[in-house]
């Protein structure tokens, strides 16, 4: 019986010391957004709400993110016009904030591609429409600390945002806003527990 126990302590013992639980900081992690249109773009930040990583043989095996929408951001106007396009893009032709007030990224599978490089693939909930994206990723475990970079093309109209999309409306001239637009995260966490 004592063997038993010793094997079974031993494996859950391995187990807790292969597997690890990062969790986001929410502080010191930052989401960069970027969207174009023909005469010029636009860029700004949206905050993390919550976010945990799991890794086991420092390898990353999964992780999931909840960004808080309303906390958007606009960075390459100033006053005024950032006002407005702020608010344009917190309502209904957009990410209707108000309704929505959470995007989340949950993995579906993970493939390292190199030394602390990752192909993520992840569903991305946005305005409550959920659909797959494909991304890399390159993350890095120092003892207590994790430390990460993604950069997330996602394709609006999929989330039924299509204001001033040239796939849908014909005659907008410089006023058509491309479809894709770009995520860059930096992520800073620390292991679950300290």
């Amino acid at each position: 019986m004592k063997s038993i126990l010793s094997i079974v302590s031993a494996f859950i013992i391995s187990f807790s010391l292969s597997a690890q639980t990062f969790n986001v900081s929410k502080d010191n992690s930052t989401i960069d957004w970027k969207a174009a249109k023909v005469s010029g773009e636009h860029f700004g930040k949206v905050n993390i709400k919550s976010g945990s990583l799991k890794f086991k043989n420092d390898l990353l095996t999964s992780g999931e993110f909840t960004v808080d929408m309303p906390t958007i951001t606009v960075e390459n106007i100033q006053g005024e016009w950032a006002d407005k396009l702020k608010g344009h893009l917190n309502s209904e032709d957009f990410f209707s904030t108000a309704k929505f007030k959470e995007a989340k990224l949950v993995t579906k599978s993970v493939k390292s591609t190199g030394t602390n490089q990752y192909e993520v693939t992840a569903n991305l909930t946005i305005k409550g429409i959920t659909k797959e994206v494909v991304f890399p990723a390159s993350l890095s475990v120092e003892g207590n600390n994790v430390q990460g970079k993604a950069s997330i093309k996602i394709d609006r109209t999929k989330y039924d945002i299509k204001y001033g999309s040239g796939s849908f409306f014909e005659g907008l001239g410089d006023k058509m806003i491309y479809d894709e637009f770009t995520l860059d995260v930096n992520l800073i966490g620390m292991k679950a527990g300290n």
